[in-house]
Order: structure tokens, then C-alpha cells, then sequence
């Protein structure tokens, strides 16, 4: 029966496994490098260079997608602008036809009717610029959100789960 003293754990690119020890001439010299996987202090310090990059590249993702968020920001506030002004022309023109039809009580219905529908045209076209530059805005939207989604569709293909077992094994004990 052998004792456990007699066998040795051996760490093979992620692949333990537990073997005879061997037994060394006395004068052989064997060094037993220090293993950077056991080192605290080595462990600490990549831990922390992967978290930095890690961090970077969070933070660079993030903010390119503000950065487009700002501009569509930017194009609704524009647009919100845009929209006032028209309605503000449109407001300013029935109180000059509301003083123009007062003033005119003798004037016959074919010229308010003619006003009324001008105003109604300027309103509809003001809407209408406005309802495009919403399309416009949701198209923008809709390119961003597909454009992310390929990005997290590429990060899930190009995880090493699709590629070898060895490239699998040595990402799971490198990280």
C-alpha cells in the first residue's frame, strides 16, 4: 500500500492530475521555479491589469454611445425648436386674422374661408416637418440599436466556448 507522501499533483496547461513522485538523484539539482499562479502578489498584479482593461474598454463603449446620444439630443432639441417656431407663426397669424375678421365684419365668407385654409395648410406643413424629422430621428435610433446588437452578437461568436478545447482550457486559466 502506498502512502499518499509517494504522489504528486501535477498542473499540465489546466490539466491536473495526480502521479507518482519521482525520485530524483541526489546529485541532480532540481530548481522548482516559482509558480506565478501561487504568487499573491503576481496574482494581485494581473488581476488588476485585467481589470483596468477591462474598465478602459468599458469606458470607451460607453462613451461612443453617449456621444451619439448627445448628437440625437442635439437633433430633437433642434427639431422641439423648429416646431415652436412654426407654431408660434401660426399662433401670431389667427391673432391677425382674428383682428383682420373683426375689422372686416362686411367682408364676405369666401376671403376667411381662403384664411382659414391657409392657416390649416401652414399647420399640416409644419406637422408634416415635423413628422419627418421624428422618422429621421427613429432611423438613427434603429441603426445604433442594430449596430449594438451585432457588436454583442460578435462578442458571443468570438468567445473561445467556438474554438478549440485547448484555446477553451487555456482562456479558463489564464483569467
Amino acid at each position: 500500500m502506498e502512502r499518499d507522501e509517494d504522489w504528486e499533483l501535477c498542473n499540465e496547461d489546466g490539466f491536473v492530475y495526480k502521479r507518482i513522485r519521482r525520485i530524483s538523484d541526489p546529485g541532480e539539482t532540481t530548481s522548482n521555479p516559482v509558480d506565478p499562479g501561487l504568487d499573491p502578489a503576481a496574482e494581485e498584479r494581473n488581476r488588476r491589469k485585467r481589470q483596468k482593461r477591462t474598465l478602459v474598454k468599458l469606458r470607451s463603449k460607453y462613451q461612443r454611445e453617449i456621444q451619439q446620444w448627445e448628437i440625437l439630443s442635439n437633433s430633437f432639441d433642434a427639431m422641439r425648436e423648429k416646431a415652436a417656431g412654426g407654431f408660434q407663426t401660426t399662433s401670431q397669424q389667427e391673432g391677425d386674422d382674428d383682428r383682420l375678421n373683426a375689422n372686416e365684419a362686411t367682408s364676405s365668407h369666401g376671403s376667411s374661408a381662403s384664411v382659414f385654409l391657409d392657416e390649416l395648410l401652414s399647420m399640416a406643413e409644419a406637422q408634416e416637418v415635423i413628422i419627418n424629422d421624428v422618422s429621421n430621428l427613429c432611423e438613427v435610433v434603429e441603426e445604433i440599436i442594430r449596430v449594438e446588437e451585432e457588436e454583442t452578437k460578435q462578442s458571443l461568436f468570438d468567445l473561445d466556448v467556438w474554438s478549440s478545447p485547448r484555446n477553451l482550457m487555456a482562456s479558463l486559466c489564464a483569467d
